[in-house]
């Protein structure tokens, strides 16, 4: 007599939810945010060997103009990504998109002082920060499964810095101040699209716990410190020879 017991086969694993329409939404708003802020974030470099001409600068002085927003930029995500936590991007793309209008049209102004370019540089170190608020923006919208494939459209952003580098010295041979004039505006609609159709995740979840004890919770994790190196290398290394080849070239 057979005593054994039949298995029954194990239900399949659930299939991951598709990602909803809303998803896609923002994935869309979030690229496209990504990149009129970097190329604004980039719109001194490829102006730069006009700026060393009227402003008699010096090779490094030249170099200097050009670094300031990348660093500014660069640092900026800590808090800008800690207030995204806090507050939502539905409240800091719009926002921050808005601030980078500022310095775009006080470069116009600017551009017969070197201090008040390096100031207005400093300021327009904002429009890089976005990162920080597009990467949580995207993940909260899409499953574990899906985020490779929107996190790699959203990074396709960073174009932005090549949109800079190739339009704005050709807008700029009908008028000086015209690419300026010509970002601020794409921001300024932006900013009110963003206003309408940006939203946060119903699930997103807000920390409780301050930033300082966050950043050094992070700070325990190797992994922190692997993904650092490998992100300073591979974004930081593709954006700074982005932002600085024009100026490379133009001096050799």
């Amino acid at each position: 007599m057979d005593t054994s017991v039949k298995q029954s086969p194990e239900p399949p694993a659930p299939a991951a939810a598709a990602p909803s329409a809303a998803a896609y939404r923002n994935l869309v708003m979030a690229t496209a945010g990504f990149a009129l802020t970097f190329w604004a974030w980039n719109l001194i470099a490829p102006m730069s060997g006009d700026y060393q001409d009227r402003l008699a600068l010096s090779s490094f002085q030249q170099s200097f103009l050009v670094a300031v927003p990348v660093l500014v930029g660069s640092l900026g995500r800590i808090p800008v990504g800690a207030l995204t936590d806090r507050y939502g991007a539905k409240l800091m793309f719009p926002l921050i998109s808005a601030l980078t209008i500022v310095p775009v049209l006080l470069l116009i102004p600017a551009k017969n002082s070197y201090g008040a370019m390096l100031a207005v540089g400093f300021l327009l170190g904002l429009g890089g920060t976005t990162f920080a608020i597009g990467v949580p923006l995207v993940n909260s919208w899409f499953p574990p499964a899906r985020r490779g494939f929107a996190l790699g459209v959203f990074g396709m952003g960073m174009g932005g810095v090549a949109l800079s580098g190739y339009f704005t010295p050709r807008i700029a041979k009908h008028g000086d101040n015209l690419p300026f004039l010509v970002v601020a505006g794409a921001l300024a609609v932006f900013v009110l699209l963003a206003a309408v159709l940006v939203s946060d995740h119903p699930g997103r979840k807000i920390p409780t716990d301050t930033l300082v004890h966050r950043l050094g919770e992070a700070g325990k994790l190797r992994v922190t410190w692997e993904l650092s190196a490998l992100y300073a290398i591979g974004f930081g290394g593709s954006v700074a020879f982005g932002v600085y080849l024009p100026t490379y070239l133009k001096t050799w």
